[in-house]
């Protein structure tokens, strides 16, 4: 009965759903398959096609030239786990369930509640087959949030911190536990599991959501795609970064590598959906979960990957949350096209779920299918927000031309809002606040607005009541 109960929400939402579309009549436009990448914390000069320079990412390239590239587009948070809650649910961190990293021991980060609905559950509803390939970060093994609980396929690292070495001594299949050697490169295996899955699937609709794993630290690649690397930037041979695993040297040349292996991944999917006959029918996404690391010996400043943005990773700061939005469709998706449409992760849900014929609501997002498709109107947002908890508590707006920024919320819940002009001063670099009164008082209205207290997340005042 237990078990029962606890489903009866995620039964009814399903039946409801079945009830209001029905099933697709021979008549109807086939619903396109879905596969989403979510690159781990790479920035938003990370690619070649945005300007990274000391390597190139040839295929990922391809995602722009044959479709659409965003220039602002924003993460759901600055780091992993709140990121992911806000692409899977739809909702902003400053009402969204999981808003940082929450650890669980021995494995996994805090669950979601059992009837929280996301994205697969509701694909699900409609008949599409789901699976993830990755890391999750959103519940442990066993929980009530298990990937499992979503997914009807999972195969990757629950855990994110067991994530932190590309050389794991276990991965996850669905809910059971595979035994590794310590010394098999993890995103090969992924990788796999992710191609076999879409080929099982070619003949009905599906969604394939591949959050990657490269290139969070540390900096593991196999040594043929490092060596290239060595050659080229022999200044940083005597260099050693360590994160967890195994100790490696000159990380700069190890991460170029990592990101050549994951474009040459992302070739082989665009292969495999041609040789299947399914490309024009699939819509191939590739974003960042948050900006550049600092970790494991990477040098973030050697290859410009926030390129023009201030910030990395733990910033909001536009270094730490704008991303790469890549969009490829044929036949749907005018290829070489450019958007400065402003866009969150929490977009996410919306969009998908309006190409596979559901009703989204309870949302903070908008579909992007009139931007993506160039049919309909797109709407505006008013503006965009998050909240981060860590590192004295930060807030931020995008509304319009306009960036607040607010820092020290735990020490002050009223401190002072930093405001930038993004059109004249992408970089940030210059606080026009005193300029613009009218301004920070519609930012302070929309972080009012937007924030409602947790439980689980103490933020401005009620910060200092945080449980040790």
């Amino acid at each position: 009965m237990a078990l029962i109960s606890r489903w009866l929400p995620s039964l009814t939402l399903c039946l409801a759903l079945n009830c209001l579309f029905g099933p697709l009549s021979d008549a109807a436009p086939p619903r396109p398959n879905i596969v989403y990448i979510l690159l781990d914390d790479a920035g938003y000069g990370d690619l070649s096609c945005y300007g990274q320079q000391k390597f190139t990412t040839p295929n990922i390239d391809r995602l722009a030239k044959e479709g659409m590239r965003f220039t602002q587009h924003y993460s759901g948070s600055t780091v992993c786990a709140p990121t992911r809650c806000c692409l899977m649910t739809g909702k902003h961190t400053g009402h969204a369930f999981v808003r940082g990293n929450r650890e669980v021991k021995p494995e996994g980060q805090a669950a979601m509640p059992a009837e929280i609905v996301t994205i697969p559950r509701l694909l699900k509803s409609a008949g599409y087959a789901t699976g993830a390939f990755g890391k999750w970060g959103l519940g442990a093994p066993g929980s009530e949030s298990d990937p499992a609980e979503h997914f009807d396929v999972f195969y990757g690292y629950n855990c994110q911190r067991e994530a932190h070495t590309y050389y794991p001594d276990h991965l996850w299949s669905n809910r059971e536990r595979v035994e590794l050697d310590g010394k098999t490169y993890s995103a090969n295996l992924i990788h796999d599991q992710a191609m076999a899955f879409i080929r099982q699937h070619r003949d009905r609709p599906f969604f394939a959501f591949l959050p990657v794993t490269i290139p969070h630290a540390a900096m593991h690649a196999p040594e043929s795609y490092v060596a290239p690397f060595r050659k080229k930037f022999p200044e940083f041979e005597d260099k050693v970064g360590r994160y967890q695993g195994p100790e490696v040297r000159n990380p700069v040349a190890a991460f170029a590598g990592m990101m050549t292996l994951l474009d040459e991944q992302v070739g082989e999917l665009l292969e495999l959906l041609n040789q299947l006959n399914i490309a024009d029918n699939t819509l191939v996404m590739l974003s960042s979960d948050n900006g550049p690391h600092q970790e494991g010996g990477h040098n973030p400043l050697f290859f410009d990957s926030n390129g023009p943005l201030q910030g990395h990773k733990r910033d909001l700061y536009e270094g730490g949350i704008r991303a790469p939005l890549l969009a490829r469709w044929p036949g749907k998706i005018r290829g070489g096209s450019v958007s400065e449409h402003i866009s969150a992760h929490w977009d996410m849900l919306p969009t998908i779920c309006e190409l596979a014929g559901i009703q989204a609501t309870d949302t903070d997002g908008i579909s992007m299918v009139p931007e993506l498709t160039g049919q309909g109107e797109q709407q505006a947002h008013p503006f965009l927000y998050w909240e981060f908890y860590e590192r004295g508590g930060k807030q931020a707006v995008r509304f319009g031309p306009w960036k607040a920024v607010r820092l020290e919320v735990n020490r002050n819940a009223d401190a002072p809002i930093e405001l930038y002009h993004l059109p004249s001063d992408i970089g940030e670099q210059k606080n026009v606040a005193s300029e613009h009164p009218d301004e920070v008082k519609r930012a302070e209205q929309f972080m009012k607005q937007a924030h409602r207290p947790s439980p689980f997340w103490k933020f401005g005042g009620n910060a200092k009541k945080k449980k040790k």
